[in-house]
């Protein structure tokens, strides 16, 4: 009956068309579909079904095939998430792929995914491998992961490689090469890659100088080199800088000095970005300086943004340091206004002022706040409160911070003190608990920490109420513990 249909358009289609026209656009919105799930696979939180090449496969079979700057996108979106293995995924696939262009950007972000997701030995393969034009592009990553895992050797080698080959013509791999001496103590190399860089017309920037400055052992030279710096037209003395000669000034005890140049400093503090004020703020702490510190805490706010946990660390570490504990209360009270996240990190500043204090009262009070607003103690938190039960002899409870803690263990590198575990143990023997002596020491054995003046002590309680002590000397012997004549 209806064999035309007339639209608002005037247009007229029959309806075989008309049928037609919306399979077509079903298939196409189908097909869209399709392509946006394929993107959405990669992004699922818990990983995608199949492999990130096998989706990108997919979706080109099914003649979608995808754009650098989408991959690029992909790519960036999962290393912000920090699932780098599908991020190299991402990258590999690419690489194979004929219609892309894989660039030496992307040749350097592929070597630093391969650090993160597989370590050194991979990377050095895949670098070792790449045209001398790549490696000119990408050297850098491998020499920071050198850096990062203070690799000397291999680090000396690849920038003599690099500088072999011309590609040294930055200030960047000459700063890495300066901090890494700095974190292996060897400040006298720093002056020698100094000198390198004067030799190979390389621009110090402002960096250089700082690191140069640091690794100074006596004033004058630091002088000398800040003077150098002020009369290098292509830099600009900066707040960083300043502190950096602040610092040594405040190591050598020249109170004065320091004083002055931090002065100096304030005046170039960036209004958009407060990072260098708690720079400033842990010198005045150091100078004893507390009016400065509050004076730059306050003028800190005036930067626009909310101040981030670690900025109330500071101030609140610095204060605390200059016994202003109703200042740095004040400080705290202020960040649980504001905080949307109970950050234990902050309250752990105050929790452990209040136990070295002795001020057990007060520190039981705010680890009871903290559990009340949704904190979650951390390794920090339970060995702060062990080490001040100890001290105030309240053994039990240190017992029970020191449980808490072994239940974190799993999921952090912290371990506790050798003078907190013996003293545990030591309370056990004078306390004549068998059975928790027997406890604790498996949960050591267990996690790795027991040692022979712990075994020594157990294998005295089990002699002193004649208990067999065989068990003992078998968890010594998987510790690979040698007894000696006491034992």
């Amino acid at each position: 009956m209806y064999s035309r249909i007339r639209l608002v358009t005037n247009k007229t289609f029959s309806t075989t068309t008309l049928l037609r026209l919306v399979s077509s656009r079903a298939s196409t919105d189908t097909s869209s579909i399709s392509q946006r799930n394929h993107l959405k696979e990669i992004m699922r939180k818990n990983g995608p079904r199949l492999s990130v090449p096998s989706l990108l496969q997919q979706r080109v079979d099914s003649g979608h095939p995808v754009t650098l700057p989408e991959l690029r996108s992909i790519t960036n979106r999962l290393i912000k998430s920090n699932r780098h293995d599908l991020a190299l995924q991402m990258m590999e696939w690419m690489e194979t792929q004929k219609d892309v262009h894989f660039s030496t950007y992307d040749t350097c972000l592929r070597l630093e995914l391969i650090i993160k997701s597989h370590g050194l030995k991979q990377a050095e393969e895949y670098f070792e491998n790449l045209s001398l034009k790549a490696s000119k592009a990408s050297y850098l990553p491998l020499l920071r992961a050198y850096v990062r895992d203070k690799l000397v050797l291999e680090a000396e080698s690849l920038m003599e490689k690099m500088n072999g080959l011309g590609f040294l013509v930055t200030p960047h791999p000459f700063n890495e090469m300066m901090k890494l001496y700095e974190a292996t103590h060897q400040y006298e190399k720093v002056v020698l890659v100094v000198s390198l860089m004067k030799r190979n017309k390389i621009p110090r920037n402002v960096l250089s100088y700082n690191l140069w400055m640091n690794a100074c052992c006596e004033v004058s030279g630091v002088e000398s080199v800040y003077k150098e710096m002020v009369d290098d037209k292509s830099v600009e003395v900066g707040w960083s800088s300043l502190c950096a000669l602040a610092n040594v000034y405040v190591k050598a005890g020249f109170v004065e000095k320091a004083s002055l140049v931090l002065e100096s400093a304030e005046k170039k503090l960036n209004r958009s970005n407060r990072l260098g004020y708690f720079f400033l703020i842990t010198l005045h702490a150091s100078l004893g300086n507390k009016e400065g510190v509050v004076k730059l805490w306050e003028r800190s706010k005036s930067v626009s943004g909310r101040a981030t946990c670690a900025n109330y660390i500071c101030v609140l570490s610095s204060l605390v340091k200059l016994g202003d504990l109703a200042e740095a209360e004040r400080v705290f009270s202020e960040w649980e206004r504001t905080c949307f996240n109970y950050d234990v990190r902050v309250s752990n500043v105050l929790l452990g002022a209040y136990m070295r204090g002795g001020d057990i009262r007060r520190a039981e009070a705010l680890h009871h706040r903290v559990l009340e607003r949704g904190g979650a103690p951390n390794y920090k938190t339970w060995e702060i409160l062990m080490e001040g039960f100890v001290k105030c002899q309240s053994m039990e409870k240190a017992i029970d911070a020191m449980h808490r803690a072994f239940e974190l263990m799993k999921d952090c590198h912290w371990r506790p003190s050798q003078k907190i575990v013996m003293a545990i143990a030591e309370y056990f023997e004078k306390e004549e608990k068998m059975d928790e002596a027997n406890r604790y020491v498996r949960d050591l054995h267990r996690l790795g920490l027991a040692s022979l003046p712990l075994y020594r002590l157990l294998l005295r309680m089990h002699e002193h109420v004649q208990r067999p002590a065989s068990d003992i000397y078998e968890m010594m012997k998987l510790d690979k513990i040698i007894m000696d004549r006491e034992s």
